[in-house]
């Protein structure tokens, strides 16, 4: 039995999901970290392994809109992936407060890691109309206007709203669906 009500149960549709940094810690604070995030879509893209409709990332948190035939295990590897990328650098930069809140917040049955990034679960939401896809992108795209960091969600550099106005976005995202 799965330990989340929230499941991926028709991949041929696009997924609205959020993953959130254990304790709701600063990680992306330092552009080498969010580098790693984007890099590591970019992988997934580029291997056809993730469709990305849009994102955005904050200091503690991400959402991304994305569709994949087995997009559950994309996102696994996903988190998977940056978390240990994440920690290397956080060691490299000896960002030690950090690095001991992300040794103090780790799960008790995570006994094979000194440390946990990412809380379990991404809560995927289908979004299966256009209706539900303008909803949850402007969601998104207004998440760093609402926490005052902006005051149009195309200023945001880690977002797909630049993307969606016609301008150049970090990554590529599909914006005619």
């Amino acid at each position: 039995m799965s330990r989340t009500r929230y499941r991926v149960f028709e991949t041929d549709y696009p997924y609205f999901l959020t993953c959130t940094v254990v304790a709701w810690l600063p990680v992306f604070t330092r552009s080498q970290t969010v580098d790693i995030v984007l890099d590591s879509w970019r992988f997934l893209q580029t291997n056809q392994r993730l469709a990305i409709y849009g994102y955005v990332v904050l200091e503690n948190h991400l959402h991304l809109i994305a569709r994949s035939p087995n997009l559950e295990k994309e996102i696994g590897d996903f988190k998977s992936f940056t978390a240990r990328k994440i920690i290397d650098l956080l060691h490299i930069h000896q960002a030690g407060t950090l690095l001991e809140q992300l040794k103090w917040h780790k799960a008790r049955h995570k006994k094979d890691q000194e440390h946990q990034l990412w809380q379990e679960g991404s809560h995927p939401k289908q979004i299966a109309n256009e209706d539900v896809m303008r909803q949850k992108l402007e969601y998104v795209h207004n998440n760093p206007v609402k926490r005052g960091y902006v005051d149009d969600p195309v200023h945001w550099r880690y977002s797909s709203a630049r993307n969606y106005a016609g301008l150049p976005g970090l990554i590529d995202v599909i914006t005619n669906w």
